[in-house]
């Protein structure tokens, strides 16, 4: 078992990891998603000391491996990792890779580690290769041959940094493959990934990361269907967002455009769809809002689908219930946001303190 209490890894001033806690019992399966940046392979890399935590306590089976003075080889025999990038001695062959962890950390002898080097290239499909060297292999043949090596080690967990990212896509199944195989194992597995759909399968929990946390966790099928938390919702859902917060006439409209720009290129958002979510940022921010409150207080906020390219946008404002967009109403920024809007809702709200919500969908 592994219990980890409010981990804390911090780089130069900014806190990577951020008083994390969690328990992961034996053979469990774990996938760990989130956004680029939050935390995940550094999570990960203080499991096995390869960073060592600024803070916080990690024990494993009972025993505090961060506590000062902790013989790190314990650590090494107990926990293999699999990097993204394979880590492999480029001056050795195959089989060599296999053989030397055992020989130089384990201490076991030459024919036991050839033996089980042999054993372990057959498991993962790769025999065929033990000769040869890393150069000669496949980026998918370099990631098993680092399975391997891992295994050779007879880990009690297993730590995967993004195995397959590196991957061209022809190579991708083969490794996921051998991964799965190892998930009937028992052994304890955490599984860093971006790949949604193996995150999903591959497991019995998912964790799910955000700066420096683990924003939600539970069980793969739950978080993907109904997650709880809405940052949970927008990443499984593939949703892009941009916010702003506007809090005076001044504010910088400019450069709200340009962020505008920026996203939608980023995400690869159509003309058509740039130029309509534009008009309703200045038609309802600059055209109504501007004109009609006399506290100037809105959250604006866009979501991008990039499974079915649909954009949402969510304006909250003001302190005191004020519809906007009454069929009352009919001046010109409100009928452009009309011509635009497959949908288009207000709702009295208390959501972050304002008191209204205008919901505009745009296929």
């Amino acid at each position: 078992m592994i219990e980890i209490k409010n981990l804390v890894k911090i780089y130069r001033v900014n806190p990577i990891v951020n008083d994390l806690s969690v328990t992961i019992n034996d053979g469990d399966i774990i996938s760990v998603i989130g956004p680029s940046g939050c935390g995940k392979s550094t999570f990960i890399k203080c499991i096995n000391m390869l960073e060592r935590p600024t803070s916080g306590q990690i024990f494993i089976d009972g025993e505090e491996i961060t506590a000062v003075g902790y013989d790190l080889l314990k650590v090494s025999r107990k926990v293999g990792m699999v990097f993204q990038n394979f880590n492999l001695f480029e001056h050795m062959t195959v089989i060599e890779n296999v053989m030397v962890p055992q020989i130089e950390i384990l201490k076991t002898g030459k024919q036991e580690a050839y033996d089980k080097a042999v054993a372990l290239l057959k498991r993962v499909n790769l025999f065929q290769k033990a000769f040869s060297y890393p150069n000669q292999l496949s980026g998918g043949q370099k990631q098993r041959v680092a399975i391997a090596r891992t295994l050779a080690m007879d880990p009690e967990i297993i730590l995967f940094d993004e195995p397959v990212s590196a991957l061209d896509p022809a190579m991708v199944g083969e490794v996921k493959a051998v991964i799965k195989d190892l998930t009937n194992t028992g052994k304890t597995m955490i599984i860093v990934t971006h790949d949604m759909d193996f995150a999903r399968t591959i497991g019995n929990r998912l964790f799910y990361m955000d700066e420096g946390v683990i924003y939600e966790e539970g069980d793969p099928e739950t978080i993907f269907s109904n997650p709880k938390k809405e940052k949970t919702r927008r990443f499984v859902n593939g949703l892009k967002v941009l916010e702003f917060r506007i809090d005076s006439s001044d504010y910088d409209f400019y450069g709200a455009y340009a962020s505008i720009d920026e996203y939608c290129r980023k995400n690869q958002i159509d003309y058509k769809k740039s130029y309509h979510i534009h008009s309703v940022f200045e038609e309802l921010c600059q055209g109504i809002l501007l004109k009609k409150l006399d506290d100037y207080k809105v959250h604006f906020t866009i979501v991008y689908s990039n499974k079915d390219e649909r954009v949402e946008i969510t304006v909250l404002y003001g302190d005191e219930p004020f519809n906007i967009i009454d069929k009352k109403t009919d001046d010109l920024p409100l009928k452009i946001v009309r011509g635009i809007s497959s949908s288009l809702k207000y709702e009295q709200t208390d959501e972050n303190g304002y008191a209204n919500k205008i919901f505009v969908e745009i296929d």
